[in-house]
């Protein structure tokens, strides 16, 4: 693995802040280190031994060129995981996640070839053409809202990522669970309030820290980029190898 995981940035980001003990999950207890007054305290070496596991896998999942759905709707940091999804071309959702995005696919491909069609022929001018000014701006309107929902998953292929990113484990548990229904392995940042045995791949950490999760996702994105990287040289590779015959 080439993603360098640096102990002292997961300290100084805020990684080991867990929750009030009163709010804690019994089966985090192996990831926690102590007490603090009244909080608990994340083994940041659980961390690295969290992320060493997890970083590789994504680089995998990468490399047999499949995604990775990046989901997080918590307010502050939603937009952290949307600009870290689109930075390296993975889908992700990071509005209110709609129930059946993963186990009800036949609907909310429905939904996105309308909004792919819409944005087309708005593109295109025909609905200038064909509608009043008023209808047409209930158009954008419809395709606003049809973005807000699905947008981040508009080029999710075959409507079924490798594997799930989760960010805030309590608040996209559905998430998790329509990806457990398919069997599709789920990474996540679980903090002390989240019940890590729904996860394949636990990254212990704090959950609600900006830098922290900036920094567990900048990981990520290393990990996932040298998978698509190999993606691409063998891709090239063969492209070469035709031209030369």
């Amino acid at each position: 693995m080439s993603v360098d995981i640096d102990i002292k940035a997961l300290l100084e980001a805020g990684v080991h802040f867990g929750h009030k003990t009163s709010h804690w999950h019994p089966k985090m207890a192996q990831y926690i280190h102590s007490k603090r007054q009244d909080s608990h305290i994340i083994d940041l070496v659980k961390t690295v031994e969290g992320l060493e596991v997890a970083l590789p896998f994504l680089t995998k999942v990468a490399a047999s060129n499949k995604q990775i759905l990046f989901v997080g709707t918590k307010k502050h940091t939603k937009e952290l995981v949307r600009e870290a999804a689109i930075s390296i071309n993975q889908p992700y959702m990071t509005e209110r996640w709609m129930g059946g995005t993963l186990t009800n696919i036949s609907t909310v491909n429905q939904q996105i070839k309308k909004l792919k069609d819409l944005e087309k022929r708005m593109a295109s001018g025909d609905l200038e053409k064909r509608y009043s000014k008023l209808e047409v701006q209930r158009y954008q309107e419809e395709i606003d809202d049809l973005n807000k929902k699905y947008g981040g998953i508009k080029e999710l292929k075959g409507g079924r990522p490798g594997a799930v990113f989760i960010v805030d484990m309590i608040g996209d548990l559905n998430a998790v669970k329509e990806a457990k229904v398919l069997g599709i392995p789920v990474v996540a940042i679980v903090d002390t309030n989240a019940d890590p045995s729904l996860v394949d791949y636990v990254i212990p950490g704090n959950d609600d820290a900006i830098k922290g999760v900036q920094l567990i996702l900048d990981y990520a994105k290393q990990a996932i980029v040298e998978g698509t990287g190999s993606v691409k040289e063998i891709d090239n590779s063969e492209k070469t190898s035709k031209e030369e015959k």
